[in-house]
């Protein structure tokens, strides 16, 4: 039995060095995982509280696809690319396809389409970003995707409240936005509570 012990007792004090490492490198990417996603709120946070540092079609294109990674598209979604479509704005469409174009949401590549009016679009689209200078084709773009898990992100006042998931408002100097939740609950997104408990829920 004394034997025994002294086995086990030497086996630990062999292995702990071990068990020690991998418990720092689980500890390390516990805390990669944390500053990813504290880099992302800051980001989020800094871009409402300086709208006015940087062009706002610059903005709209860095927090459109950091939304992405506190949205959840259902399962029948996520096979074949991840889609955007553009409607109005050449600067955020170059923007995104710029810097975005070759990531992926997920497993999904990300694709992104330019249109100049909601009548060019047909298809599914994960998401559909209506510029303010389209405003007033906003009924159509709620009536095509109405029925589908497409997240809808529009940039004028009144349009959160008709239906748009997310939409972007300027109060004072700060860039804020709204979020529709019966909107996304609609469209089968689920939000997560960090990105609602920075948004201005309607």
């Amino acid at each position: 039995m004394r034997r025994v012990f002294i086995f086990l007792k030497i086996t630990f004090y062999k292995l702990l060095p071990l068990f020690a490492v991998q418990f720092i490198f689980l500890l390390l990417a516990f805390f990669k995982q944390i500053m990813k996603k504290l880099f992302v709120l800051l980001f989020l946070i800094s871009g409402m509280a300086h709208a006015q540092d940087r062009p706002m079609h610059e903005l709209h294109s860095m927090m459109v696809f950091n939304f992405l990674k506190y949205i959840q598209w259902p399962d029948d979604t996520k096979s074949g690319d991840f889609s955007i479509a553009v409607i109005g704005d050449d600067n955020v469409y170059q923007t995104l396809q710029k810097f975005y174009s070759n990531r992926k949401v997920g497993s999904q590549k990300v694709s992104i389409e330019n249109y100049s009016s909601a009548d060019q679009v047909s298809g599914s689209y994960h998401l559909v970003y209506l510029s303010k200078n389209k405003s007033k084709e906003f009924d159509a773009v709620l009536e095509k995707f109405n029925s589908k898990s497409t997240l809808i992100i529009t940039n004028t006042n009144g349009l959160g409240s008709k239906g748009s998931g997310i939409n972007f408002r300027v109060v004072g100097d700060r860039l804020k936005f709204e979020l529709n939740q019966a909107a996304l609950t609609k469209c089968n997104l689920k939000v997560s509570s960090q990105l609602s408990n920075m948004a201005i829920l309607i």
